[in-house]
């Protein structure tokens, strides 16, 4: 999507004689010649190897009762192993691609031997025990061969881990060490990301932690704990966003990610408040600043952030809606809030032309000083 955008573009400056073809053709080769630029060979690689280790974990499973005991464990590990030297084999002849298959064969492999040794011989534990001790195995891989493919199963295997922790505990808290462990898997991840150079992966990390939050208030609901996320969240955006930040160049270079999930936990917290919120004024109180945040989000961060733009529009829209349909639409019935409805959306194409128009003329201004 990116690459075809970046391709038009290119093509309406050179109409423009705003650039050269030379320079255009060498600045796609140049993107096309990127690890991290989507090649529809590498998905397919990487689909057929997580085909290929569940066949092979079938295959054990399938006959595991008639294997020795010996044989089970040997050929768990020679499973492991084998497929990270293979790797190193691959890297050493300059094949990343086949390696980062490699590595993610023998990850599954690791983890089919936690669960198959584990039920051999009765080791005690639960399933996120064995999901946090597969995201290790897949940890030190990432770590050991720098492979970005391993930090992206690593940051899927946190997911597992928090997955198998609310199936097992449902949405009570866990007073112990896990209530801290999924942040701290989150920022492990993201420093993964950061060595191996896995950008995308990043999200993983930053939605499980933004997940995490969600879960601790859907918990414990509680009208401390949703100004915290609100206060918390809108902080970060502004420390992010606002002119004279001395961390918003640090903010724009890391790329889109730091004002839209700041932005997503202001909204998250004025989610909550709305939740926590009893008696009409309230309600209409709290819409209003969630609304505010909306506005700001987009004037602050719009432009240069599609993915906060959009849902500063979603949020704005939502939360009229929402306000409508509390203040107006039980008083005038269905019909009515079908009418306020409609001239609510109207209200909000025509903001959202007019903020549309401004931000495209303050680029424009931008561009030719």
């Amino acid at each position: 999507m990116y690459r075809a955008r970046l391709e038009r573009d290119f093509k309406h400056w050179i109409d423009k004689g705003l650039l050269q073809e030379n320079a255009a053709r060498a600045m796609l080769a140049e993107y096309d010649g990127r690890e991290s630029t989507f090649r529809a060979g590498r998905v397919l690689l990487m689909l057929a190897a997580l085909l290929l280790s569940a066949s092979i974990l079938l295959l054990v499973a399938a006959n595991w009762e008639e294997l020795p005991r010996l044989a089970r464990v040997t050929g768990i590990v020679a499973l492991v192993w084998g497929f990270h030297f293979a790797a190193a084999w691959l890297l050493q002849s300059g094949r990343t691609t086949f390696a980062s298959a490699a590595l993610v064969l023998g990850g599954a492999a690791f983890g089919g031997g936690i669960a198959l040794i584990g039920q051999m011989y009765h080791l005690s534990g639960d399933a996120a025990d064995a999901a946090l001790l597969w995201f290790v195995g897949a940890c030190l891989s990432a770590l050991a061969f720098r492979s970005a493919a391993m930090a992206t199963v690593a940051g899927g295997l946190a997911w597992l881990y928090f997955g198998t922790m609310l199936t097992e505990n449902g949405f009570s808290t866990v007073v112990d060490w896990r209530l801290l462990s999924v942040p701290v898997l989150a920022v492990i991840v993201v420093l993964l990301v950061r060595f191996t150079d896995a950008g995308r992966a990043r999200h993983l990390a930053y939605l499980l932690a933004l997940s995490w939050l969600g879960w601790l208030y859907l918990d414990s609901p509680s009208l401390a704990f949703a100004v915290g996320l609100a206060v918390l969240g809108l902080v970060a955006f502004l420390v992010a966003t606002l002119p004279g930040s001395p961390v918003r160049q640090l903010a724009l270079d890391a790329g889109s990610a730091p004002a839209f999930y700041s932005f997503a936990l202001a909204l998250l917290g004025f989610t909550g408040l709305q939740y926590e919120a009893v008696g009409l004024t309230t309600e209409v109180a709290t819409g209003t600043g969630a609304l505010l945040v909306a506005l700001l989000g987009i004037a602050l961060a719009g432009a240069q952030n599609g993915a906060v733009r959009y849902l500063g529009y979603i949020a704005f829209a939502g939360e009229l809606l929402y306000l409508a349909f509390e203040t107006l639409g039980s008083m005038l019935g269905t019909s009515g809030f079908f009418l306020i409805s409609g001239l609510v959306v109207a209200c909000i194409a025509w903001l959202v032309i007019r903020i549309e128009g401004h931000m495209a003329r303050t680029r424009q201004a931008e561009a030719s000083r």
